[in-house]
């Protein structure tokens, strides 16, 4: 009988055994999914915190440490006119002479001064008495520019006698800031071409200017070359 006990007595040994190393197995290791989710969160958590917007106000300053000055003029896409770009005559209201304009410009006239414009394209016409026979480079330099050297932006290029259609006249190119956008407060940069011709005691002044970098050669030199004397 004691030899039958002891069988019975080793299989209920055996189960012990084995559930006592279920309990003590040690705890399992993290899945690549879990470990990938939490480096995740913490790649979140340290970008998060090193991306937060700044509250310090924007500076005015370049890198050298120079003051911006926002009234400086900016260059702006230059707007060529057109190469097929048609002209028409205008007729000063005396009746004196007629210069070519580019068709469909807006048109304004106050005091004697007639300006046509496109854009930052602009052609203004004026006309006044003159007592000498001829423009010279002296003379303009004296009281055809007066209007525009005590502009902070004006950068005087040339002053040169020319010869057109109308006779001999003088060109002097400039650049100037233009007037301020409505919108952004900002000028831009206009490269300017003035010319004054004589005729029969009477001067007329051909401003014609556009952005810088604008390629009017061709057009400029239509409008210019145009003035014809009616009287």
């Amino acid at each position: 009988m004691r030899r039958n006990l002891t069988r019975s007595a080793v299989p209920i040994v055996l189960v012990l055994l084995v559930s006592a190393c279920a309990s003590s197995k040690p705890a399992a290791l993290p899945t690549a999914s879990s470990a990938a989710s939490t480096a995740t969160s913490s790649s979140v958590s340290s970008t998060a915190s090193t991306s937060a917007p700044s509250t310090s106000a924007p500076s005015t300053s370049t890198a050298a440490g120079v003051a911006v000055d926002p009234n400086t003029p900016e260059v702006v896409a230059p707007g060529d006119i057109p190469d097929n770009q048609a002209f028409v005559a205008f007729t000063s209201a005396d009746a004196r002479y007629s210069v070519k304009v580019p068709e469909g410009w807006a048109r304004t006239a106050q005091g004697g001064v007639v300006t046509f414009t496109d854009k930052y394209n602009s052609v203004t016409v004026t006309s006044a008495p003159s007592s000498s026979p001829a423009p010279s480079v002296d003379q303009v330099k004296a009281s055809q520019l007066t209007d525009v050297t005590s502009d902070p932006t004006f950068r005087l290029i040339d002053v040169r006698p020319i010869t057109r259609t109308a006779g001999d006249g003088v060109v002097a190119t400039y650049e100037i800031g233009s007037a301020a956008n409505a919108v952004t407060g900002k000028k831009a940069l206009l490269a300017v071409e003035r010319y004054v011709f004589v005729h029969k005691g009477t001067a007329v002044v051909l401003t014609l200017s556009g952005a810088k970098g604008a390629d009017n050669v061709d057009p400029w030199k239509t409008v210019s070359n145009s003035l014809t004397w009616l009287g």
